[in-house]
C-alpha cells in the first residue's frame, strides 16, 4: 500500500480515486463495513482506493487538551486498512489553518485539486470544513459540481451477545464507535472491545529496559513503552499476546503472553506500566518494536504482603493465561 503525508507529497500517477474519509481510530468493525465498501466500488470502477485520515486527531486542535485515547497507532492503522484492500492512505496534518476551512475550500482543495475523487464514500454521519459545516448532502451538492459521486454508509451496531455478525444501528444494538470501544478499554472489558473491533483490542510500543525485578522474580517481562494518549486497558492482569514487527511496522510473530498493566503497587511503584510475560520464550527484545494484544482480564491490580504472595498469584496468572489461551 502506497502512504504519503500531507496534500503536497500526493504521487502524480493516481489517476481518479475512490475517496474514503475519516479518523479511522481503531478500524472497527462499523470502519471495516465503510472501507469494505469503498474497496468494492474502487474494483468495479477500477480505481485506487484510497483512505484519507488525519494527525494529530482533530479533538486536539479543536479542543486542545481534549486529546482522545488513541486505538491503533499510525502504523497499525495502515497495515489494518492494506489487510481490507485499501491501495493509497494519506494523512493529512489537522492544524488549526486547516481545521478553519470552509467545506467548500476543503472540497476543491484535497478531493478534487489534489485526490481527483471519482466517488467518496463516508458514513452518514460524516462532516467536515470549519465548524464541521459540512455534511453528507452538502458533500453531494458539491460533488454534483466539481464531477464526483459521493456515497453515505449506515452506521453499524453491535449486541451484548454479538456472535461477530453485523448488525444495523437503530435495533437495540449498541453503535459501534470508536467512543464505544475507547469506554469498553478504559474499563478492562476486553471482550466487548473485541467484538466492536472484530480482534483484540492491541496497543504497539518499544520494549525498553526496566527495573529488571520481574527476571529477578523468574518472569522476565517485556516493558513496553507506549505512545502518548494510547488506549491502555484498566490496570490488571490479562492473558494476551506479544506481537512481533518488522521495520516497516508490520506484525510478524504472534507469542502467548500474561501481561500487567499498573504501577506494580507491591513495590511502591507509581509510574504506570504495560509488562508482558511471553510464555515460553528465551530471548532479547529489548528495542524491538511490538504489539500487546489483550484477550481477557484476570483480574484487578493488587499489591501483595510478600514476595512469596506475590509469586503465587503470578504462577496462577500464568495458568490461567494458559487455560484462556489453549496454550
Amino acid at each position: 500500500m502506497r502512504r504519503w503525508r500531507g496534500l503536497e507529497a500526493t504521487p502524480g500517477d493516481l489517476g481518479r480515486t475512490v475517496v474514503t474519509i475519516g479518523m479511522y481510530d481503531g478500524v472497527h468493525r462499523g470502519h471495516q463495513k465503510l472501507i469494505g465498501a469503498a474497496v468494492a466500488r474502487a474494483r468495479a470502477m477500477r480505481r485506487p482506493c484510497l483512505l484519507v485520515t488525519f494527525d494529530p486527531h482533530p479533538a486536539e486542535v479543536v479542543r486542545p487538551g481534549s486529546h482522545p485515547a488513541i486505538l491503533t497507532s499510525m502504523d497499525r492503522k495502515a497495515e489494518l486498512v492494506a489487510e481490507l484492500g485499501v491501495d493509497a492512505m494519506c494523512v493529512l496534518p489537522f492544524t488549526p489553518g486547516f481545521m478553519r476551512l470552509a467545506p467548500g475550500t476543503f472540497t476543491h482543495t484535497v478531493l478534487v485539486e489534489h485526490l481527483h475523487a471519482a466517488l467518496v464514500v463516508v458514513g452518514e454521519n460524516f462532516t467536515y470544513g470549519h465548524r464541521a459545516a459540512g455534511t453528507v448532502d452538502t458533500l453531494r451538492a458539491e460533488g454534483r459540481r466539481f464531477g464526483f459521486a459521493v456515497e453515505g454508509i449506515a452506521l453499524a451496531g453491535v449486541s451484548q451477545d454479538d456472535d461477530g455478525s453485523d448488525t444495523g444501528a437503530g435495533d437495540g444494538s449498541v453503535t459501534i464507535s470508536s467512543t464505544y470501544i475507547r469506554a469498553c478499554v478504559a474499563a478492562g472489558d476486553m471482550g466487548s472491545a473485541a467484538r466492536a473491533l472484530g480482534r483484540p483490542h492491541r496497543v504497539d510500543g518499544v520494549v525498553v529496559r526496566g527495573h529488571r525485578r520481574g527476571r529477578e522474580l523468574g518472569y522476565p517481562t517485556a516493558n513496553v513503552e507506549t505512545p502518548p494518549f494510547t488506549a491502555i486497558p484498566a490496570d490488571g492482569v490479562y492473558a494476551g499476546h506479544l506481537v512481533t514487527r518488522d521495520s516497516e511496522g508490520v506484525s510478524r510473530d504472534r507469542c502467548p503472553a500474561a501481561v500487567s498493566v499498573g504501577t506494580n503497587p507491591t513495590f511502591q511503584g507509581s509510574r504506570r506500566t504495560v509488562e508482558a510475560f511471553v510464555l515460553d520464550y528465551d530471548g532479547d527484545l529489548y528495542g524491538e518494536h511490538v504489539g500487546v494484544e489483550f484477550a481477557q482480564r484476570l483480574r484487578p491490580m493488587a499489591a501483595f504482603p510478600d514476595v512469596d504472595a506475590l509469586l503465587a498469584q503470578m504462577a496462577n496468572d500464568v495458568a490461567e493465561t494458559r487455560q484462556i489461551l489453549g496454550v
